[in-house]
């Protein structure tokens, strides 16, 4: 494949090093130059690509949910870019872009030692990843010691402590950064949160059970680009009404006569579709991890160096997070009712949704939001990029998920994505549409404001 979009920039700035070393030869006699890092360029994405797999499983084995897993994947792709940037020419840090990080915030290799930008990386994502998932020590800690073993080989000790030092400092620094930005509210606002007196009928209530609605405060997080969670706000839902006659229970009729009790009125392909991007937590590595491991197919696929692996890892998890919190503050701004409690209470008693429907309110979708921002960033770099997923097959073998699905491109598995919640019984159309609308939003502020290439 043919990865022509990825900006010419890029290989400018290497060529022009590339450049600036031939023309520094000098006679026999001059002194042999100093060592210097090697480019982030001349090494393989491998360190990228095994660390992004392993944070999927480890986020799949504790049962993470979407917004937490949203969040990790966001500070370690900018751990990772951090890592690395200085190996990359031409291009500049995130601090003072990002919110909540200035500029001169993150610590600095020291001018004129040499590192190993790999070994870098592989030492910041371990840092904080722990810092972000808990209950995984054991695993990042062998993760790193493998991809050490390896990326060691045949580099100078001095090297390899003053590489992991400087990944260590990255590291706790990004902490420093994420511990911030209100995650410290939440276990506190989850469990003392008081549902709003709904201002009309169509009120969100839980489907099943009493228990409080997941991370309702979540919507308030510092966001990463976007300037909070309401600058791509959607553009609202239809009135809500029981009338037989109205937008509302036209959609709800659509669920239902779509779906059938159960699934039982879809399609084979609409059922595998559902099924496919249902990516349930414990199940899987939840939705913003499926994005990542497509994210870590391209680099494998196509055999991306890790500056430019970095730089897609970085812009996928800043996307997914902004979504996260973009949805999740529309989502207990509207505060609106599931298809399952509409359809019960005013077309079917009996009624079910193939899929279990979440504890949290219906508008807007996120699987919709995040991977209409993914896809957004994705597309920018790459272009379209037709593909085969394979994250289940990959990640999950023994879920029982079905088969591999191919796409036109990110934007085709995006849509597809959106459109499964309806498959599944669990979302409106409206909550589809209006939060593709409100992720690509996401995607489009980063695209346009994020700058990972230096100014000239």
């Amino acid at each position: 494949m043919n990865l022509s979009t990825i900006s010419n920039a890029r290989f400018s700035a290497v060529l022009l090093v590339l450049g600036l070393a031939a023309c520094s030869g000098g006679s026999s006699s001059t002194p042999s130059p100093a060592p210097t890092s090697a480019l982030t360029s001349t090494f393989d994405s491998d360190v990228a690509v095994q660390w992004n797999e392993t944070i999927y499983t480890r986020i799949r084995l504790t049962g993470t949910n979407p917004p937490r897993a949203s969040r990790a994947f966001a500070y370690t792709g900018v751990a990772l870019y951090e890592a690395v940037v200085h190996g990359m020419p031409g291009y500049q840090s995130l601090q003072g872009q990002l919110n909540g990080l200035p500029a001169a915030t993150l610590p600095e290799p020291t001018a004129g030692a040499v590192y190993d930008w790999a070994i870098a990386a592989n030492r910041a994502l371990n840092v904080v990843s722990n810092g972000l998932i808990a209950g995984s020590t054991a695993e990042f800690d062998a993760q790193e010691a493998s991809l050490l073993a390896t990326l060691s080989t045949g580099v100078d000790t001095a090297v390899v402590d003053r590489s992991v030092d400087f990944g260590d400092a990255l590291g706790a620094a990004i902490l420093v950064w994420a511990g911030t930005d209100g995650t410290a509210l939440q276990a506190d606002c989850q469990t003392n949160w008081v549902a709003p007196v709904p201002p009309n009928a169509g009120g969100w209530t839980p489907v099943s059970g009493s228990a409080q609605p997941l991370l309702p405060c979540w919507g308030d997080m510092r966001t990463f680009v976007v300037t909070d969670g309401d600058e791509c706000e959607p553009v609202g839902p239809p009135p809500f009404s029981t009338s037989t006659s109205s937008p509302w229970y036209a959609q709800a009729l659509v669920v239902y006569s779509t779906t059938g009790d159960a699934g039982a009125g879809l399609t084979t392909d609409q059922n595998n579709i559902a099924r496919y991007w249902a990516d349930n937590a414990s199940a899987t590595g939840t939705p913003p991890g499926h994005w990542v491991a497509i994210t870590c197919q391209v680099a494998s696929d196509e055999a991306l160096t890790l500056d430019v692996s970095a730089e897609a890892f970085a812009r996928v998890g800043l996307a997914v997070a902004d979504a996260f919190i973009t949805c999740w503050k529309e989502k207990y701004t509207s505060y609106l009712m599931r298809p399952a409690t509409y359809i019960r209470a005013n077309i079917d008693a009996g009624w079910d949704p193939l899929i279990g429907t979440p504890n949290f309110p219906t508008y807007t979708s996120g699987h919709s939001t995040q991977s209409g921002a993914a896809a957004t960033v994705l597309t920018q770099m790459f272009g379209a990029y037709p593909f085969t997923d394979t994250c289940h097959s990959r990640l999950n073998p023994t879920a029982g998920l079905p088969a591999d699905r191919t796409f036109a491109g990110f934007t085709d598995a995006a849509n597809e994505a959106a459109v499964s919640r309806l498959y599944g019984g669990i979302h409106y159309a409206f909550d589809n549409y209006d939060g593709i609308d409100s992720g690509v939003c996401v995607g489009t502020v980063q695209n346009s404001t994020l700058q990972f290439l230096a100014p000239n």
